[in-house]
């Protein structure tokens, strides 16, 4: 699925090195994990995939998609998929990845996961930027909180 020169896929070995030099501002790395440490926590659960987010076929951007592990904790809808570990490298910010990204997001949960009817995700209250591109990119607030580790976050959703 490409947009704009953006596509998504998951992850591989390939990507491994540049991944490596995937770089996070350390604001950022309040809100969310650097992708080989949320890498690392994929193997740990067979419920999360790890997605690049590609620009020209480089890795430009990263999330992790979550099944009802991490789902429950946000939602009771066990046809849900978390969003999880969303970022896109700082040296590609402010170039319309993210809302590409997230735009193309629900074609690939339904190629790849037919029986999701629902993306969820939580987002730290503070991180106005984010609630701004998901917004932006079709999430609505379910006007759930939850104590996450950098404080409240805000349960958002989209169906699919």
């Amino acid at each position: 699925m490409i947009v704009n020169d953006i596509s998504l896929d998951f992850y591989n070995q390939k990507y491994e090195a540049d991944l490596a030099r995937y770089s996070l501002l350390k604001d950022h790395l309040n809100y969310t994990a650097h992708p080989i440490d949320a890498i690392e926590k994929c193997g740990h659960d067979g419920e999360m995939y790890p997605v690049v987010i590609l620009s020209q076929r480089l890795p430009v951007g990263f999330f992790v998609l979550h099944g009802w592990n991490g789902v429950q904790r946000y939602s009771d809808n066990r046809k849900a998929i978390l969003l999880r570990a969303y970022s896109v490298d700082s040296r590609y910010q402010g170039r319309g990845i993210a809302t590409q990204s997230l735009r193309l997001l629900p074609a690939f949960v339904k190629k790849y996961f037919p029986g999701k009817d629902e993306i969820i995700l939580a987002v730290n209250h503070n991180n106005i930027n984010a609630q701004m591109v998901y917004k932006k990119s079709g999430f609505i607030d379910r006007s759930s909180r939850v104590m996450g580790r950098k404080g409240e976050q805000f349960v958002f959703g989209r169906r699919i």
